[in-house]
C-alpha cells in the first residue's frame, strides 16, 4: 500500500488514504490533525527546525542499531485501526504495537513498505467511487 492522500470527509475527520499499487482499492483510515500533518511534512519532504516526535523515533531506531523493515496494518476492532511496526536490529526481530498514523508517519520517514493484512480487504473501496476533490 502507498498514502495516496490525507483527505477530510463531510464531519471534519482527516483520512489517509492507502491505496494498492494499482490504484483500484482504497483504504480510508481515520486519523488526527496532528497526525495528519505528520503524514504531510513526510510526503512533502519539508524540513522542521526541530525533530518531530516520528523524527526523533526514526533516529532513537537508527542510533540503537534498528531498522524499521515494514508497517503493517494489522486488524479492525469496534471501529479502530490496528498496526504493527516491524523492526529488525541486528539478530533480533522486533514488533511494536501502533497506532496506523503513527505506523505510516514512520514508515514515510522510514522509508518503508506499508502493507495491510488480507482480512482487511473487505474494508476496501474503490479508488473511482471517493471523491478526492
Amino acid at each position: 500500500m502507498k498514502v495516496k492522500a490525507i483527505s477530510v470527509d463531510p464531519s471534519g475527520n482527516f483520512l489517509v488514504l492507502l491505496v494498492d499499487q494499482e490504484e483500484k482499492k482504497v483504504l480510508p483510515i481515520t486519523i488526527g490533525r496532528l497526525e495528519a500533518r505528520s503524514i504531510l511534512i513526510a510526503i512533502e519532504g519539508v524540513k522542521t527546525p526541530r525533530p518531530m516526535t516520528h523524527d526523533l523515533f526514526q533516529t532513537a531506531i537508527g542510533e540503537l542499531g534498528g531498522k524499521v523493515e515494514k508497517v503493517i496494518i494489522s486488524k479492525i476492532e469496534n471501529d479502530t485501526y490496528f498496526a504493527e511496526i516491524h523492526i529488525q536490529q541486528a539478530e533480533k526481530d522486533i514488533m511494536l504495537d501502533s497506532r496506523p498514523s503513527d505506523a505510516i508517519a514512520l514508515a514515510l520517514r522510514c522509508d518503508a513498505p506499508i502493507y495491510i493484512k488480507f482480512p482487511l480487504v473487505e474494508f476496501t473501496y474503490n479508488l473511482s467511487d471517493i471523491n478526492l476533490a
